[in-house]
């Protein structure tokens, strides 16, 4: 389980990111800040894996609250959420070592891929002593090197949660539909329709309509057969 705080002046903003994060797996939110005080305060008493930090805060900017977390708790990560676009803050939320920056208004799929993608980078640190190139070229954005046959994945298709959807889809004998998928993997309905849909044009998957008694046919994904 992975151990949140949201730091976010306004407690409107923080309920919608806190009702983004409830509907992904793996998630709990400990404690919600409106200050930077507040967020050292939280930090301190509990166990805390990743902070949702805006830039904004009443007391203090979240580029300098960075500094101020990572000696309280170094081993903490920092996805920084915030309206703010200029250049100098945001140079200095990179050199802070953020893993992602969202700028708002935010959008729930571009929320729920950056942290799907924090999930699964988190994972693979956990379960590894050691890392390997793969691994880097994938955290910092890279195109592997090692075979230059390997196609990239278009805007919108991050490879993480490609292979992830990839390795569900042959354990399913009947399919499964756009919701059911996105609940599997922690993602919205629409999001794991656009990767079914782009396995759809690579040939690695087919849909079906499925006819329910009420309402209107839903699309059931399945592996394409390899002889088709």
């Amino acid at each position: 389980m992975i151990n949140v705080i949201i730091a976010e002046d306004d407690y409107r903003v923080a309920g919608i990111h806190e009702e983004f994060l409830i509907k992904m797996t793996g998630l709990h939110v400990v404690g919600k800040a409106l200050t930077g005080k507040e967020t050292l305060q939280l930090i301190r008493e509990k166990t805390v894996d990743l902070v949702l930090l805006d830039i904004y805060m009443p007391d203090k900017l979240g580029t300098n609250l960075i500094r101020d977390i990572r000696n309280v708790n170094p081993n903490i990560d920092i996805i920084m959420i915030s309206a703010a676009t200029d250049k100098q803050i945001v140079e200095d939320a990179i050199r802070g070592g953020v893993f992602d920056y969202i700028i708002k208004p935010v959008k729930m799929d571009r929320f729920m891929e950056t942290i799907e993608k924090y999930k699964q980078t988190k994972r693979r640190l956990d379960a590894s002593s050691e890392v390997d190139q793969s691994f880097l070229d994938d955290y910092f954005g890279h195109a592997s090197l090692e075979n230059p046959n390997v196609k990239k994945t278009p805007k919108g298709i991050d490879p993480l949660t490609l292979n992830k959807i990839q390795e569900i889809l042959p354990k399913l004998n009947g399919g499964i539909t756009a919701e059911e998928m996105g609940m599997e993997v922690g993602v919205s309905r629409t999001t794991a329709r656009r990767y079914l849909e782009y396995l759809i044009s690579v040939g690695t998957c087919i849909a079906e309509l499925e006819y329910g008694i009420v309402g209107r046919p839903e699309r059931r994904y399945h592996m394409a057969s390899k002889t088709s």
